[in-house]
């Protein structure tokens, strides 16, 4: 790990047969080692029964959003016309995710690729496809200001699990190939930011064993919530953020 973690509590993986047990903070395993191609088990998870938190933390979700929303909105509508400026289409792009208890809702993001672009079961990342100003908006993170708007409606929260399309994949594997109990990070909205983006780099698509590991983290986070967290994982986040900035 490349950067500072916030703290774990127990493994959340169980051995299985000759399966090795995985933890969040797992190094990385023998590439040539036959126990890399084995589906990772996940204990039964359970939310905690936070009630008063939890509408806390909505609340917050949808403060947050709106202010955002508005402050933004000067900014967005000069994104909007560049995004038109620079290629035809739609400003927006709309795909379908995965969010609370497995309900499918569609994301909201700047399009930064040409129109028709498709890649099924894969986040649109390859560089080749996007556009001169879709280039720069990805570079900037700035493609995922309208996701706010799922916040506001309830889709999404601040924090929580990343959100992931329907049959996503990871190394040519689907995710629930790769992971059994990958379900259960359905058991919470999923959000702008979370527990796995402050533990390390983000997984890539070859990246079988990071991928596994994120998953983990979204679990952790689950069986770990509290209002206390999502500031410290709000906080890594910016910190983060920062740090990229100024390596720029």
């Amino acid at each position: 790990m490349t950067e500072k973690t916030l703290p774990q509590r127990r493994p959340l993986i169980r051995a299985t047969e000759s399966r090795p047990v995985w933890t969040a903070s797992a190094e990385r395993p023998d590439k040539q080692s036959p126990a890399c191609d084995d589906q990772v088990h996940l204990e039964s998870v359970r939310v905690a029964d936070l009630p008063v938190q939890f509408a806390i933390k909505r609340t917050i979700d949808a403060a947050c959003a709106f202010s955002g929303l508005l402050v933004l909105a000067p900014v967005m509508l000069a994104i909007g016309a560049l995004i038109k400026l620079d290629s035809k289409g739609p400003v927006f792009s709309r795909r379908l995710h995965l969010g609370l208890n497995g309900a499918p809702f569609e994301l909201l993001t700047f399009r930064c690729t040409a129109t028709g672009f498709r890649n099924a079961g894969q986040p649109a990342t390859d560089g080749q496809h996007f556009t001169p100003f879709g280039r720069f908006l990805n570079k900037a993170n700035l493609e995922g200001l309208p996701r706010l708007w799922n916040v506001l409606t309830g889709d999404m929260s601040l924090v929580g699990p990343r959100p992931h399309v329907p049959d996503l994949l990871a190394a040519g594997h689907n995710y629930n190939d790769l992971v059994q109990g990958y379900e259960y990070r359905n058991l919470m909205r999923p959000g702008l930011t979370g527990l796995a983006q402050t533990r390390g780099p983000h997984a890539a698509a070859g990246h079988r064993w990071m991928a596994v590991r994120q998953i983990v983290s979204d679990v952790d986070y689950i069986t770990q919530f509290s209002l206390l967290l999502d500031m410290k994982i709000m906080m890594r986040t910016a910190i983060n953020a920062m740090k990229r900035w100024t390596r720029r």
